[in-house]
């Protein structure tokens, strides 16, 4: 079995980095995580990385200031580097332009903290107790140049419980949220996700 060379994008502390690396060291895991890219020199994730042995990159988006295609072309030439197939994005606080997309188009998974399409954008668990929702949960998706709007690979849903806060409801989801990217990696990496009209199909028939 040939590995799938991964990337993981981050911008802060790294805990779906950490889910993905600790599922990568299973034998039978179809990708390595061969490299964690991060755009702000400062992020925790980074040192995780190094002291699970994995190589890390610092692209800092500052220095190129409003120059997104420079920091992309900085960002790509380092992907290039380490021969990277996919792209992981965990917690990575930048959007990412439609061409940069379309260069990784089927290759670039995301994590979202609530159950797509409900929920897009930022302070997802705040917005889904201020409206009542019942279920909230994460979303895995193939990156799109629109945000979270990319074909949904896997979700899982935990209900929402009285009296819960922001805190309480984030943690429960954190939970699913490693546990599910890794399996949407493995889907990937096993080339058993279709994209057909928009959505994703999950091959059960290739691979374990």
């Amino acid at each position: 079995m040939t590995r799938k060379r991964v990337a993981i994008l981050i911008s802060g502390r790294g805990s779906n980095m950490a889910a993905l690396i600790e599922a990568a060291k299973e034998a039978d895991y179809p990708a390595e995580i061969a490299l964690v890219v991060s755009n702000r020199p400062e992020a925790a994730g980074l040192a995780r990385a190094e002291t699970a042995g994995i190589a890390t990159a610092v692209v800092d988006h500052t220095v190129y200031g409003k120059d997104r295609e420079a920091f992309e072309r900085a960002l790509q030439a380092v992907l290039e580097a380490h021969r990277i197939d996919l792209v992981c994005l965990a917690g990575f606080m930048r959007l990412l332009s439609p061409s940069m997309v379309e260069r990784w188009h089927e290759r670039m998974l995301n994590i979202h903290p609530a159950l797509l399409p409900a929920f897009k954008g930022l302070d997802t668990h705040r917005r889904a107790l201020a409206a009542g929702a019942k279920t909230h949960g994460a979303t895995v998706h193939l990156v799109v140049a629109d945000m979270d709007s990319g074909p949904i690979v896997l979700q899982e849903s935990v209900p929402v419980h009285e009296g819960d806060t922001v805190e309480t409801l984030s943690a429960r989801v954190l939970e699913i949220e490693h546990r599910i990217y890794p399996r949407a990696l493995r889907l990937l990496a096993q080339g058993r996700v279709r994209v057909v009209d928009g959505r994703c199909l999950i091959d059960c028939q290739a691979g374990g």
